[in-house]
């Protein structure tokens, strides 16, 4: 199944760690004025899916000429640009996909932004958040990590205790441990190598891989 980029209108602490992440044989798709952020990047999406209403008129009236396709929703509606964008890109069966400048500005839209990834169709697509410094993804049975060593990994469960959790190749391991949401028994671990992997049981655990290279020294 074809990979796709969803471009959001959030923030992008460092745009070359966000442009290695694009592929050349990427389906590329925007939140409403994520649009500009992939064109920073040097890319145009085939599709801009949202209210329009982050894009002024000229905006919209140039990618228009570029033959993006204009999915329109009114602006009073129950659901943000960025949920729209990824049922889009579920529905047309991309996989993984790949929400990119979902960080940063508002703190409630961010943890909704996280929180879209938690449905079983978001999992079963392998939906994750990612800059190119930070990547968030949920864990409901398994899961790789990709990085090198030193990187820093994050485990939250979500929203209940998550039991049965094992890792390999991390520094501090975890065997068959009970994780609870309102304990930080498993923040700030590292990677030993240039895979991880974590394993659960039961429950749904938040996994945050924060790349450990110079683009990311003195990031929050």
């Amino acid at each position: 199944m074809p990979r796709a980029l969803i471009f959001v209108n959030g923030q992008i602490a460092d745009s070359g760690a966000a442009r290695s992440l694009v592929r050349a044989d990427d389906i590329i798709l925007a939140a409403d004025g994520g649009a500009r952020h992939a064109l920073a990047l040097g890319v145009i999406p085939s599709a801009i899916i949202g209210d329009l209403d982050s894009l002024t008129a000229s905006e919209v009236r140039v990618f228009a000429d570029m033959d993006v396709h204009l999915v329109r929703f009114p602006q009073s509606k129950d659901e943000t640009d960025l949920e729209l964008a990824l049922l889009h890109a579920i529905r047309a069966e991309y996989s993984p996909i790949i929400i990119v400048g979902a960080y940063g500005g508002r703190l409630d839209q961010t943890i909704a932004n996280i929180a879209l990834l938690a449905s079983r169709e978001a999992i079963g697509a392998n939906v994750r958040l990612d800059d190119g410094i930070t990547e968030a993804f949920f864990v409901r049975s398994k899961a790789v990590i990709h990085g090198r060593a030193g990187d820093t990994v994050s485990f939250i469960p979500w929203g209940n205790p998550v039991e049965g959790v094992s890792t390999d190749g991390l520094v501090y391991p975890l065997n068959m441990e009970t994780l609870f949401p309102d304990r930080t028994r498993s923040i700030s671990n590292q990677m030993l190598a240039r895979t991880a992997q974590v394993r659960v049981s039961q429950g749904l655990l938040l996994c945050i891989h924060i790349r450990n290279n110079s683009r990311s020294k003195g990031t929050p």
